[in-house]
């Protein structure tokens, strides 16, 4: 009989569920992101990693099977739409490989860019007041 494992509480909870190569991809995406957003915070939505910033959601992340699924919502998406049309994606996801490199600087680009938005988004509701 399957025992289905709790829901992670933190990033680390989370990377600790996983082969040491994938942990180590894990850590080296989690490091990019928080480079890219000092400011930004750390959380676990939808059970995986997440970062927000300002309240809002930055960036998520999680490993599958195959891949690192990197979620950088779909503003994110559209805006690097031609570098992310060489990797899996959806509407909202970006697909990693773990047979070829992973795109740590597209991934930092894609978080300082959703950084400006989210603190353009913020400073716009607080002139709102």
């Amino acid at each position: 009989m399957e025992t289905k494992q709790a829901a992670p509480k933190t990033i680390d909870e989370y990377i600790a569920r996983f082969p040491p190569a994938v942990q180590e991809i894990l850590q080296k995406v989690r490091l990019t992101i928080r480079d890219a957003a000092p400011e930004a915070e750390e959380t676990i939505s939808y059970q995986m990693p997440a970062f927000t910033l300002k309240g809002r959601g930055l960036v998520y992340f999680g490993a599958h099977k195959k891949h690192i699924g990197f979620y950088p919502t779909p503003t994110g998406m559209e805006e690097f739409k031609e570098e992310l049309a060489l990797y899996g994606a959806g509407k909202g996801t970006a697909q990693f490989p773990f047979d070829k490199p992973i795109p740590y600087d597209l991934i930092t680009r894609i978080v300082q860019f959703r950084a400006k938005e989210n603190l353009a988004k913020a400073e716009a509701k607080g002139k709102k007041k």
